[in-house]
């Protein structure tokens, strides 16, 4: 299976909030979205960890 666990951290406050899968064959680069942080209490951008 080609679809992997990936964590999703703040850029602000470092904390890991979400997790999702990815595809890494048909999605190389990292992810990045703007979502809320529940510790910022804001949107920030969210990138994936490695």
């Amino acid at each position: 299976m080609t679809q992997e666990l990936i964590i999703i951290a703040c850029t602000e406050c470092k904390r890991k909030n979400y997790t999702s899968t990815k595809n890494k064959k048909t999605h190389p680069k990292r992810l990045e979205i703007k979502k809320l942080c529940r510790s910022c209490k804001k949107r920030t951008l969210h990138k994936e960890e490695k």
